[in-house]
């Protein structure tokens, strides 16, 4: 086999094999397919499209194209992954809530993508705290706290890491199905016996239509069900953020409101309850997603969930005393100024995406690949739709580090609000699942 004849049948809309598919992806892992021939392999992937075959197939060559784990634990390995939105720190609050039940999370999560947050950024918003682990000691946190939410080594799914590279700069990352095999590559090896994914539609998403949110939950769960995987999808809200507050620090503050105040009257908390609920059942630890949420809500207000946050934040080097002392250890940014409300109604619209983009120039995320972050900066106490507002009224608080920062995000905030004088439609937490 060769790179050129493999592209070639690809361009011409020929079907491919699995022995072909994975010698393609061993060839992306150690370097046998040039930069030049990824990049033609993913144009030419985004304009033909492949078979759910051919995707499954994709799939499983870039998951063993690195190491895959297997576990030997006394309860079910199970994950969720989000496809990214404004201030959703879910997994922060899930992950130990499975822990507290019994189940097993081993997260391999991301960076900060776009104008969407990332898990590894916000978690390392703690101080000492490092996601960078290797696979033994992953492998130690996970059985010793239950769950462990860490970045990929260089093992797992190399070929997804050097094809992600080249999607970047060729303009194919919204392929769907290259965006199915990059995030279920990794998932998969991660030896999951149980999934559930997060596709989020709205203004803040990547996916702003419901006809494109239900096409990649469709293609992400027949592609893992494929791959042996037992996975679902909800398809949620994105036209508002998760949380109150977007930002990596400040996410955080308010992970830590829902682990420790015992208040589960939130969209945090509801999510996080729909989509562990989802993923219990799965796992088959309860009978349905219901009884499941219960059982996600109990640990946070029993404080279960708490004690297993701290176990894991020690474990990977942050404070032993974080979950009693997390409002002195967050980094604090030293402007913080509010944005106001200049007319009476109710908030109508929320333009996420714009909301994302005010935290990234911040320096809250990147603009450029390897950029540092300011773990400080952001936004919080946003308001929520259908929220009543008078002239002078908080809509939002600005973190930030200098004055400049400060006003530039203060236009952009004020902007992303829209404020209608008739009580919008309010859209629910979850749509719907797939299948």
């Amino acid at each position: 086999m060769d790179a050129r004849s493999i592209i070639a049948k690809l361009r011409r809309g020929e079907p491919l094999t699995g022995a072909e598919l994975s010698w393609f992806a061993a060839g992306l892992a150690d370097g046998a397919v040039g930069d030049a021939q990824a990049g033609a392999f993913a144009m030419a992937v985004c304009l033909q499209g492949l078979s759910e075959d051919e995707r499954v197939a994709l799939t499983l060559a870039m998951r063993d194209s690195g190491d895959v784990l297997k576990w030997d634990l006394p309860g079910p390995v199970i994950d969720k992954h989000s496809t990214g939105g404004i201030g959703d720190c879910v997994s922060l609050v899930l992950a130990p809530a499975l822990a507290a039940l019994g189940a097993y999370v081993p997260m391999i999560s991301g960076r900060g993508l776009g104008h969407t947050g990332g898990t590894l950024d916000k978690l390392e918003a703690i101080p000492g705290l490092a996601t960078e682990v290797d696979e033994d000691r992953l492998r130690a946190i996970v059985a010793d706290c239950g769950a462990a939410i860490v970045s990929a080594s260089a093992r797992i799914a190399p070929a997804d890491r050097r094809l992600y590279a080249v999607r970047d700069i060729t303009s194919t990352v919204e392929s769907i199905d290259l965006i199915t095999a990059s995030i279920l590559s990794k998932k998969l090896a991660a030896g999951l016996q149980a999934l559930v994914l997060d596709v989020k539609v709205g203004s803040g998403a990547f996916m702003q239509t419901m006809a494109e949110a239900e096409a990649l939950a469709e293609a992400l769960v027949a592609t893992a069900n494929g791959a042996g995987c037992a996975t679902t999808a909800l398809i949620t809200d994105m036209n508002q953020p998760v949380a109150p507050a977007a930002g990596n620090a400040l996410e955080v503050m308010e992970v830590m409101l829902a682990l420790t105040a015992g208040d589960v009257e939130s969209t945090l908390c509801d999510l996080t309850a729909d989509l562990g609920g989802e993923l219990l059942r799965l796992a088959g630890m309860a009978e349905d997603r219901r009884e499941g949420a219960g059982m996600i809500l109990g640990t946070l207000q029993s404080g279960a969930a708490a004690e297993r946050f701290g176990r894991m934040v020690s474990a990977l080097g942050g404070p032993a005393d974080f979950v009693d002392r997390w409002r002195d250890r967050l980094p604090a940014a030293p402007v913080v100024r509010d944005v106001v409300a200049d007319r009476r109604g109710f908030v109508a619209t929320i333009d996420g995406r714009a909301l994302g983009e005010a935290v990234v120039r911040l320096g809250g995320g990147r603009l450029v690949a390897g950029q540092r972050i300011d773990p400080s900066v952001g936004l919080s106490d946003l308001a929520a739709l259908g929220d009543e507002v008078a002239p002078g009224d908080r809509i939002a608080r600005i973190h930030a580090a200098s004055e400049e920062a400060a006003e530039a995000a203060s236009v952009a905030v004020a902007a992303a609000y829209g404020i209608g004088v008739e009580f919008p439609d309010l859209p629910p937490v979850t749509y719907r699942s797939v299948p």
